[in-house]
């Protein structure tokens, strides 16, 4: 990464298990291996990353973000439409972008692999004026993100309980998909994802077929089961093996509009959003310019 001397690395530290002692340190060493000045800034509070990245455009030859995928979305923010390109050194708990760009989850290989990566131009798309950069959803991702995020602090089991209580009481919805000024009608749905990446982070695949380069997302449509079949799916979903069929369907879209007869809540890229009934969606191909190491170019 020799046209990369300079580097601005932007770290949350409240991301997933939080800051490490020794993180920042491994930061510098690695720098000073391959001959790179770097500066480390910590964000303080919400959007702040954004403003660093947005700083930083001119100044550095890329920034980096260390943290997970709503630190990742604050820095994209900040760097869409610019020449400098984002970088990512995974510390969050789902870290979904950075799996599907094939990033090492362990530090130090995340950090040679940083070292050893080329620019891409990456697709974004926005939900309702968001910026989405990963895999966003309306329905029960969204209620489970609107939830949990008041409290954080469950634990795996604690949040497995939880989420299962939940898929119980979480009532299906309808609604209506308008493109190209036809409109369909989508029923029972339990989620309604719009995935630019493959997954929502820890491996769990929910459009197996998507790229961040080939100027497309992936609505995917997925409808309420009884509890007892949803290990089957869950298994399909960890495995990259879903395929379409009368519960779940993958396609690709460009730009359309959804309509529900209810608020239904949303997230985007794991972040809550809370609950809306229109929700409008526009791809912004070649939007972003990321750092992919060489090895994973032929797979995003």
């Amino acid at each position: 990464m020799s046209e990369f001397n300079k580097l601005l690395f932007i770290i949350n530290k409240f991301s997933g298990s939080g800051l490490r002692p020794k993180l920042e340190g491994k930061i510098l060493t690695a720098c000073e291996q391959h001959q790179a000045e770097c500066t480390i800034q910590f964000t303080t509070c919400r959007g702040h990353a954004t403003d660093l990245a947005k700083e930083a455009i001119g100044k550095y030859d890329a920034v980096i973000a260390v943290g997970g995928d709503g630190t990742v979305n604050e820095i994209a923010q900040g760097l869409l439409h610019s020449k400098t390109p984002l970088g990512i050194l995974p510390k969050g708990s789902g870290n979904g972008l950075a799996r599907h760009l094939g990033i090492p989850m362990n530090l130090e290989e995340a950090l040679q692999a940083l070292f050893n990566s080329k620019t891409i131009l990456m697709d974004t798309f926005n939900l309702n004026n968001r910026l989405s950069v990963n895999v966003s959803g309306i329905g029960f991702d969204g209620h489970v993100a609107n939830l949990f995020g008041e409290n954080k602090k469950r634990g795996f089991w604690g949040y497995a309980r939880f989420v299962i209580s939940e898929y119980i009481r979480f009532a299906a919805f309808e609604a209506s998909r308008i493109q190209n000024d036809t409109e369909e009608e989508l029923k029972q749905n339990l989620i309604i994802a719009i995935a630019n990446s493959s997954q929502y982070g820890n491996n769990a695949r929910v459009s197996p077929g998507a790229s961040v380069t080939d100027k497309l997302l992936h609505l995917v449509s997925i409808k309420k089961i009884p509890l007892y079949k949803s290990v089957p799916f869950a298994y399909r979903l960890f495995t990259r093996t879903l395929q379409n069929n009368t519960t779940y369907r993958s396609e690709p879209v460009r730009n359309l509009v959804l309509q529900t007869s209810k608020p239904v809540p949303f997230h985007v890229d794991g972040e809550p959003c809370g609950a809306d009934l229109k929700f409008e969606i526009k791809i912004n191909p070649a939007s972003l310019p990321v750092l992919v190491p060489e090895k994973s170019l032929s797979s995003i």
